[in-house]
């Protein structure tokens, strides 16, 4: 009994204290995603597009209307015993239906097959329709997959086998669990629901992610430059120079031990620096992109010549760092100087004409809206990139915990780097708007002089340095396509390596993994399509594809500098500026 008792009691108070944060919310100046009125167009010049071709928009009602008759039959006939198979087979890359009662009990096998079903007419529907710009097709597969995912069976309590059956198991708790669980993130989002997806107390930057022994050597407004303790008796004589993007933190390259690149390439005999970029807030919010190169690339550049002796290093950008890498490259060049003798760009855009998905974001109006929400505080929140991110693959980032915290009631499992993905960083409103509108919405990096940073025009085909492109065939932030058409940009000898999976799980593949795989071909090919003709597969990780290739640039080998030997630093690694919080 007394059990019961604190059971309801603490079911009633996380429903009042969710209740509190969403009355006392403040929508004021609140920005939604995805905006409502980029949807609300969208789906008007859809309206338009289909109706401008009754014939073809009724013909596919009609198949529609046909195939759920030949689902019904196959329905009654299973509920009278028959043990045909369903006509809509499922995906197998479909995750959603593992449990065996969508393929055993009639009525969720029926249920699984409607909802495919409908899928597959919205697919067929869009499939050659005319009259919509590549931009508003783009919006409207995007919206109506949301809109697709969002009513999927999986997500119902009344309509999931594994939900219903784990309410009966646990007598009930599960259902109260959820509950619990679903006001907890209505309450940590102060009123709008903010998915917990790994335990937050389960990680710490510099125990257990963050954690690989340096110091931080130089810092600024900007940035902490950290160095990092070797672990070999030589090094590469020439430094590598780490330049991450801002947009999340820099340990998504130093997790835990085993898949810690920046720890790897220490072990591998490299003197290793990286960027820690501050986390903006007001006070930062007029930097401006040049500010990110001056006081980023270029500031790290020159202490660790101060520190190491070096005038030329080795650089290795990621996604954005690697698009403010090649201009900071290009400036140098434009301004006479070689400091920078080979250079790699993980995951990075240098031609944004085709940016993805990533692209039904950002439009004129939704720039408009976004400006106007940054004017107010100086800088970009933190949960807009994270909330982005989290609908380009909602299946994965928003279903799927929606279907176990809250409707089968179960904790968070700690996972590195989804508590990463979660530990969020702002964005200074003057370096945001530019870099949306100057590089997404307008591709001007692309023409030489197009953009000027520092008082520098910036053409990108004076980097005439050895250069190495990683890109991942899945990646919904980078499109391998894209990222491959920034080679045309770079003079020099370019080599393309297409690896497995995505933006992260693609890149953050330690040695000695057999997962994924990479691709690459003996000479540059012309396009994507021959480079993926001509490509040879290789198992496991590009890792150490990147080393053999770097070594031929490293300037030989040199006793591995100790810390003590320079410097005494500024405060031991991963700083401060790293544990600041959005």
């Amino acid at each position: 009994m007394d059990t019961d008792i604190r059971d309801t009691q603490e079911l009633m108070d996380a429903l009042g204290r969710a209740m509190h944060a969403m009355v006392v919310l403040d929508h004021a100046g609140q920005m939604q995603i995805p905006d409502p009125r980029s949807v609300q167009d969208t789906f008007e010049r859809l309206q338009a597009a289909l109706l401008a071709d009754p014939e073809r928009l009724f013909g596919a009602f009609a198949r529609f209307c046909a195939s759920m008759g030949e689902l019904c039959g196959w329905f009654g006939r299973r509920l009278a015993g028959s043990d045909e198979p369903g006509p809509v087979p499922t995906p197998a890359t479909d995750r959603r239906f593992r449990d065996p009662a969508w393929e055993e009990d009639p009525r969720f096998s029926f249920m699984r097959q409607a909802y495919l079903l409908q899928s597959a007419w919205v697919a067929e529907l869009l499939d050659g329709l005319e009259g919509l710009d590549e931009a508003t097709q783009r919006r409207v597969r995007f919206y109506l997959g949301l809109a697709v995912d969002s009513l999927a069976p999986t997500n119902v309590f009344w309509t999931n086998p594994t939900a219903l059956a784990e309410a009966r198991k646990t007598d009930g708790q599960s259902v109260r669990r959820g509950i619990i669980n679903w006001c907890r993130d209505i309450e940590r989002g102060g009123g709008r629901l903010r998915i917990e997806r790994t335990p937050a107390a389960a990680f710490e930057p510099g125990r257990n992610v963050a954690a690989t022994r340096g110091r931080v050597v130089f810092e600024n407004e900007l940035m902490q430059l950290i160095q990092y303790d070797p672990l070999t008796e030589k090094a590469m004589r020439r430094p590598l120079l780490i330049v991450p993007p801002w947009i999340n933190k820099f340990y998504i390259l130093d997790l835990g031990e085993k898949n810690s690149f920046i720890r790897w390439a220490v072990s591998q005999g490299i003197t290793v620096f990286v960027i820690s970029w501050a986390n903006p807030d007001r006070a930062l919010g007029n930097k401006s992109f040049s500010d990110y190169l001056l006081e980023g690339p270029e500031a790290a550049t020159d202490a660790i010549e101060r520190i190491t002796g070096e005038r030329r290093v080795n650089m290795l950008g990621y996604c954005l760092g690697g698009t403010l890498t090649a201009c900071h490259i290009a400036r140098m060049r434009a301004l006479g100087e070689d400091r920078v003798a080979s250079a790699g760009f993980l995951t990075t855009m240098l031609d944004f004409s085709d940016p993805g998905e990533l692209g039904v974001f950002i439009d004129r109006q939704q720039l408009e809206q976004l400006e106007r929400a940054m004017e107010s505080r100086g800088y970009l929140e933190a949960r807009h990139m994270q909330e982005v991110f989290n609908l380009l693959r909602a299946n994965d980032l928003i279903w799927n915990f929606h279907i176990s915290k809250y409707l089968l009631g179960r904790d968070p499992q700690a996972f590195d780097l989804l508590y990463w993905n979660a530990d969020g960083t702002r964005m200074p409103r003057m370096m945001h708007s530019f870099y949306l509108e100057n590089m997404y919405l307008e591709n001007r990096l692309v023409r030489p002089g197009g953009i000027e940073l520092a008082g520098v025009p910036i053409d990108l085909g004076r980097i005439d340095i050895p250069t190495y492109f990683l890109s991942t065939v899945e990646d919904h932030i980078a499109p391998w396509k894209s990222t491959f058409a920034g080679l045309r940009l770079l003079g020099g000898a370019k080599r393309f390596v297409l690896a497995g999976s995505g933006h992260i799980a693609g890149v953050i593949n330690p040695q000695g993994s057999r997962k994924y795989g990479y691709r690459k071909v003996a000479r540059p090919a012309a396009t994507p399509w021959a480079f993926l003709e001509q490509a040879e597969s290789h198992e496991g990780s590009w890792w150490p594809d990147w080393l053999s290739w770097l070594r031929r640039h490293g300037g030989g080998t040199v006793p591995a500098r100790a810390l003590t030997d320079g410097p005494a630093g500024i405060e031991p690694a991963p700083g401060r500026y790293v544990r600041v919080q959005a």
